[in-house]
């Protein structure tokens, strides 16, 4: 399997138990749909290898509490911290409507209600406060944030997002 056709679940955190059981840190806002799983990736020296899942539980809440198949002690436990989890992208719940998850728009055209065609989405910048798009204008670089005011249209089956920025915010990259 490969990354690219993945998404990130969240990351193995700390051990629990000295029979190789594992806490995971899930990166969702519904943990729920996470807690039955019969198998998952596990990223381990940049390769994606499934692991059997024998039972799981939330702990806490907020953590998932996973016991895999062949991982019977601490040090066998040890070997797996800090892996990141995928699923692979069919088992991501379907959106609707203006709801999107960040892959599923790359290569969608941004249109501004004021500009017409601003450019094409090359990726999504989550490492900031606010998540921005970021769109290619013939080899210029310009930044819209994700923020649902902005956001007018998602059209999925002509790939376009029509957006409607503030006045000047365009013009800054132009």
């Amino acid at each position: 399997m490969r990354k690219e056709d993945c998404f990130y679940l969240g990351k193995i955190v700390k051990k629990y138990s000295f029979k190789g059981e594992v806490l995971a840190k899930l990166d969702t806002d519904q943990p729920e749909l996470y807690g039955k799983l019969d198998a998952i990736f596990l990223n381990l020296r940049n390769n994606l290898v499934p692991f059997f899942i024998e039972h799981s539980q939330f702990h806490k809440s907020e953590l998932l509490r996973i016991k895999f198949e062949d991982v019977d002690d601490e040090s066998d436990a040890d070997a797996i911290m800090k892996s990141e989890l995928y699923l692979p992208l069919e088992l991501l719940p379907k959106l609707d409507g203006d709801k999107f998850y960040f892959h599923e728009v790359i290569g969608f055209t941004v249109e501004d209600k004021n500009h017409g065609t601003v450019g094409t989405i090359t990726g999504i910048n989550d490492s900031t406060a606010q998540a921005l798009f970021e769109i290619d204008r013939n080899g210029t670089e310009i930044l819209i944030p994700m923020n649902d005011e902005f956001i007018v249209n998602l059209d999925r089956d002509n790939k376009t997002i029509l957006v409607d920025t503030p006045d000047g915010l365009i013009d800054l990259y132009l």
